[in-house]
């Protein structure tokens, strides 16, 4: 048994096999997200498809999801938040990370994403990309520590006047 791509750390089987093989349909908006992940991750593309709201399929340009699965190396999902999408609500939200690998460059496509429940079945509905992470160097500098700008000077004689 492989684990799950989906980082949930459960055997694959046990995790998002059974909604990309329609054995059984995903139970909430998050499983669905971490199934489409392991459909991108795993090569099985026809579920993208079929786990798209049905008014949305037209969109869907198969050969373009097939170019970007097959020319990365899927690395790792993050879900960073949720919004309903319970076994009890018809609509949902997740906000989530993934990291591929593309061209030998790491990259990470973050999207906010909106499902839909319609006859007892979870479908993506859309979503829209999110800005990348910030991130702050917090590491303080001394007033007798080198300047942070590369003068070559100490930091009380440069920047810290």
């Amino acid at each position: 048994m492989s684990e799950c791509p989906c980082g949930s750390g459960k055997a694959f089987d046990a995790c998002c096999e059974p909604y990309i093989s329609g054995k059984e349909n995903a139970p909430t908006a998050e499983a669905l997200m971490r199934a489409r992940y392991c459909a991108y991750a795993t090569g099985n593309l026809d579920y993208l498809k079929e786990s798209l709201l049905p008014e949305k399929r037209a969109d869907h340009d198969p050969e373009a999801v097939r170019s970007w699965a097959e020319d990365s190396e899927w690395l790792g999902l993050t879900i960073m938040d949720t919004k309903a999408g319970s076994e009890q609500d018809n609509t949902g939200e997740v906000a989530f990370s993934a990291r591929f690998k593309q061209k030998n460059m790491v990259q990470e496509h973050r999207e906010h994403s909106r499902f839909k429940k319609e006859d007892g079945k979870w479908f993506y509905e859309d979503g829209y990309l999110l800005p990348p992470a910030t991130v702050r160097n917090e590491s303080k500098v001394g007033r007798n520590d080198p300047c942070p700008c590369g003068s070559g000077k100490k930091y009380k004689k440069c920047c810290g006047r």
